[in-house]
């Protein structure tokens, strides 16, 4: 309904790409930082290089999204364009752009800042527990001080999207022109001529049927078709010739043992009497004395450490919780309140620690030792673990192996099947073109079937080169028996056809004198023959077929009664006859603000854009390598 708000979703995509995604898609803020210049250069932003390798693993990257999301339905032609190319180094120019602008303008977030950020993520301070915090990181490959990076780049991020989509907003009298436009609604009768009532005005000759059957020959080509077997070679085949010794588990374990082991965990409470920078001294004696005061009331009530913070500590983030800082990480404070807390056993109350903040009181309010994890509890994960290192290892040397098996035996699948301890596979009924009924099989490869079909390969029947279908996954194969395209007898589709000739010529028939009587209804403005009116809107067809709908709503009503006339597809011709355009008696005000507040979304987006654009032009962009040279086939 709401068309304009659908054609420019392409902008939020653009700007979801370029600045929500974590920590940059395909490069953050430290490499903007940290990367250096060499032959390689293909781009410079503010100054800095883009290489050619960075390029490629931005490539890479997408090309593993896309994977993941496609599955077997995947194909890599799809991407290895210019074009696509392009797409990622514009996206990378804007990231790099972006990130200048991040760098020059100094923007940061207080440590306090991104601990809220965190314990939200994870449930609130009150559910946030440091066990799972770290398995769901690790998870994801990641170490908490990785995971503290990602989200304080997204932080800053988030302030900078937010100070420029707020100067975006929409126009009251846009955002009702456009609520208008959708809710408008048009009263129309309708005259069908349906293809059936055509039928029996079309007669079918046998030249029509052998003109038909001539020109569409490959509609009626049954394709060439093979049965075939096939090996695979991937990191399964491996995983099963690696055997792990009780001995080298044990060996592991014992020799890291601080990889098995949960640390410490504190967690902690502070009171804060805050002291801004550059205080006098005066300042700092009044602060200290409020807080020596504080310390005071604690120490005669310790129990009452959570009700006096939420009374009387100025850090707002955590007085509401009692002065509750959560499960302390290492980094996650300043150092002297981190080391403070790191001196203090369970229960016990600190002296006053000073920092950049002000002053502060701490306590431990929950102290749990570091623990080792029994062997037996490890062992399987360490065996698994082991058994992927060495498979790892021994990976490139069995797929050389498997290559080179392929090519120099290739009259059969079998030296490379006993030699590898793989099993042959056999498939039949195989096209040339990959089978969305096959689309698991791993013989169902664009890139493979290319290969077994080959003129070779048909005529020999000789194995195929070992063909990667997908990352750590070779395929090799031979045709076992080959039926080549051929093409169904006239006698055999003679009735099909003259179906399709006689549905085709009764719609020209239909579609003819349709458009005559849509000439004449223009001419005269009658309405003879017409269906009840209807009220329709872009919301409400009424029956109407889609198709005729479009045209309806897109009809020029400044002269009434108007009239449109629509061919459909296998249904017929229709004329409409629009008598009225008028708004609905009650207008849906949700509805309206609902819009409304798309329209602002979308100038909002637009004016991300433009501020993307115009940050690439301060930071200077300049392209010095064009980046067809490198295919993405290259790029594994």
């Amino acid at each position: 309904m709401f068309e304009f708000i659908r054609t420019h979703q392409r902008l939020m995509q653009i700007f979801l790409a370029i600045i929500i995604v974590p920590s940059f898609a395909f490069v953050g803020l430290g490499s903007y930082k940290s990367f250096g210049d060499d032959a390689g250069t293909i781009a410079k932003i503010d100054g800095k290089p883009l290489s050619q390798l960075e390029f490629d693993n931005a490539v890479r990257n997408q090309l593993d999204t896309y994977r993941q999301r496609m599955g077997a339905q995947f194909d890599q032609k799809m991407v290895d364009t210019p074009e696509f190319k392009q797409s990622v180094l514009d996206q990378l120019i804007a990231q790099r752009a972006v990130a200048a602008e991040v760098a020059h303008s100094n923007l940061a977030v207080p440590d306090a800042q991104l601990q809220k950020a965190i314990m939200d993520q994870f449930g609130g301070p009150a559910n946030f527990n440091m066990d799972t915090y770290k398995q769901v990181l690790a998870a994801q490959g990641m170490k908490p001080t990785d995971f503290d990076a990602r989200m304080r780049q997204d932080l800053v991020l988030q302030q900078l999207a937010v100070a420029v989509e707020g100067t975006g907003f929409a126009p009251r009298t846009v955002a009702k022109s456009l609520s208008d436009i959708a809710a408008q609604e048009r009263e129309v009768q309708e005259l069908l001529l349906p293809v059936a009532d055509f039928v029996p005005q079309v007669k079918v000759t046998d030249d029509m049927v052998k003109a038909f059957y001539e020109k569409n020959a490959k509609q009626f080509e049954v394709p060439e078709q093979a049965k075939i077997e096939y090996v695979v070679f991937n990191n399964d085949a491996v995983l099963s010739q690696i055997s792990v010794a009780d001995a080298e588990v044990s060996d592991y374990y014992e020799k890291n043992k601080a990889q098995f082991t949960t640390g410490e965990v504190r967690r902690a409470s502070h009171i804060l009497v805050t002291l801004k920078k550059g205080a006098s001294a005066a300042e700092t004696t009044a602060a200290k004395t409020k807080a020596e005061a504080i310390l005071a009331e604690v120490r005669k009530a310790p129990a009452d450490f959570a009700k006096i913070a939420k009374a009387k500590s100025e850090d707002q983030g955590s007085a509401e919780q009692g002065g509750d800082l959560g499960v302390i990480e290492k980094g996650m404070l300043v150092a002297p309140v981190e080391n403070g807390i790191n001196k203090l056993k369970q229960g016990e109350i600190s002296d006053l620690v000073q920092s950049e903040f002000g002053f502060h009181i701490l306590t431990v309010t929950e102290l749990k030792p570091a623990v080792v994890k029994p062997f037996e509890s490890v062992k399987a994960d360490v065996t698994d673990m082991l058994k992927k290192q060495k498979a790892s290892k021994k990976y490139s040397e069995m797929a050389e192996a498997f290559t080179n098996t392929v090519y120099e035996q290739s009259d059969s699948l079998k030296p490379v099947a006993d030699k590898l301890g793989l099993k042959i596979e056999t498939a039949a009924n195989v096209s040339r073109m990959p089978s969305p009924m096959a689309a698991a099989a791993p013989y169902n490869n664009a890139k493979f079937l290319a290969a077994l079909f080959s003129n070779d390969s048909i005529s020999s029947k000789r194995n195929t080169e070992a063909v990667e279908t997908a990352p750590s996954t070779l395929v090799a194969g031979r045709i076992v028996e080959f039926k080549p395209a051929t093409k169904r007898p006239l006698a055999e589709v003679d009735a099909q056809i003259r179906q399709r000739v006689t549905m085709e010529e009764a719609a020209k028939l239909a579609t003819k004198a349709g458009e005559d009587k849509l000439a004449a209804f223009k001419k005269s403005g009658e309405a003879t023959g017409f269906s009840a009116v209807k009220v329709v809107s872009r919301a409400k067809n009424e029956g109407i077929n889609g198709l005729a709908m479009q045209s309806i709503m897109k009809t020029d009503t400044t002269k009434l009664p108007a009239y449109v006339g629509v061919d459909v597809p296998g249904m017929g011709y229709g004329v409409y006859r629009i008598a009225k355009v008028q708004q609905p008696a009650q207008q849906d005000e949700a509805q309206r603000k609902q819009e409304a507040e798309q329209i602002g979304n979308i100038i909002a987006q637009q004016e991300m854009a433009q501020y993307i654009e115009l940050l690439k032009q301060k930071a200077k962009v300049k392209i010095l390598k064009p980046v067809t040279t490198t295919t993405v086939a290259e790029v594994k």
